[in-house]
């Protein structure tokens, strides 16, 4: 569901960076809940990410912000839980042993 052409912008705003393990766990469980977003890719330096550290305070990635619930995130393992719990149904989206490992976000 990633950019879909629509009216409005999606609610959820998905900071990333190209070939992230972490970003492509996120990535896996909005596509699983079929949730739209709009994906921002960042520098791949630390110190050019700027607008990942104006919006999370952090320049790591993934980040997400879900204008649904107000909510601003950082960190892979974080995410996965707040989304399992807002959008799951109580099934993982994602088959085991496909997600990244918890910590390390690039």
């Amino acid at each position: 569901m990633t950019e879909r052409a629509t009216d409005a912008d999606p609610p959820i705003t998905f900071y990333r960076l190209q070939g992230c393990p972490y970003c492509e766990r996120v990535t896996r469980l909005l596509e699983g809940y079929d949730l739209a977003y709009r994906s921002r890719f960042v520098e791949p330096m630390h110190s050019d990410r700027n607008v990942v550290k104006r919006v999370a305070g952090v320049r790591t990635v993934p980040v997400i912000v879900d204008e649904n619930t107000g909510v601003t995130m950082a960190e892979s393992a974080n995410i996965v839980d707040y989304l399992e719990s807002t959008y799951g149904s109580g099934t993982e989206a994602e088959s085991p042993g496909t997600g990244a490992t918890a910590g390390g976000d690039a």
